[in-house]
This record gives structure tokens, C-alpha cells and sequence, in this order.
């Protein structure tokens, strides 16, 4: 394994970390740790592929990319509408936060039993 793969995947895990815990921290209020760990992780699992693609020795399996890119982007949203919704004010957020650290939890566990 390279040690541009092996950076990429502790950032990658650090970011689904900080998606994961930030509803706890917070008290399940939006926070912006978990909108910049969603970013993060939604960018960080691109490079990923691209550099298992560029090395050329791994075979890929690209329906289960796709299955975790979906489900990255859902994240990604969740804590973007969580974010703004708490930062116009609204009074009762949705558990938007809990919701997206739960995906999170789902693609990880895709990413090793699939």
C-alpha cells in the first residue's frame, strides 16, 4: 500500500470519526465539525479511488463505490440542511445530525462486509 493511499485513508477515517461524533458533542445540534468531516470525507473517498485506480493493482469493485457514493452525498446533505437550518434559527431542527452520523456508520459498514 502507498503512503499517499495510507494518508489518504487515516484523513478518510479521521473525517468519518468527526461525522460520528459530533452529535454527541454538540447534544445532537448541527455542528460545523460535522459538516467539514462530511466534506472532507465525501472528498478524501474520491482520491481514494482515484489513486486505487491510478496504482492499477486493486480490482474495484465500482457498484459498491457507487452504493457509498450515494450514501457519502446523503451525508453530505443531511449536514448541510442541518447547518443552515440551525444557523437561520429554526427552533426545532429535525435530528438531521443523528441521521447523517448513522449513514455514516452504514458506509463503513459496507465498506467492510461488502
Amino acid at each position: 500500500m502507498s503512503a499517499l493511499h495510507m494518508v489518504l485513508y487515516i484523513i478518510h477515517m479521521l473525517a468519518m470519526v468527526a461525522i460520528v461524533i459530533a452529535p454527541a458533542i454538540s447534544g445532537g445540534k448541527p455542528s460545523l465539525l460535522q459538516v467539514w468531516g462530511a466534506r472532507i470525507q465525501l472528498l478524501i473517498g474520491l482520491a481514494l479511488v482515484g489513486v486505487m485506480e491510478g496504482m492499477g493493482d486493486a480490482d474495484l469493485n465500482h457498484m459498491k463505490i457507487g452504493v457509498k457514493l450515494l450514501i457519502s452525498i446523503a451525508v453530505v446533505a443531511l449536514c448541510e440542511i442541518s447547518w443552515a437550518k440551525a444557523k437561520r434559527g429554526e427552533v426545532k431542527l429535525p435530528p438531521l445530525p443523528w441521521i447523517a452520523a448513522g449513514l455514516a456508520v452504514v458506509n463503513a459498514v459496507i465498506a467492510f462486509v461488502w
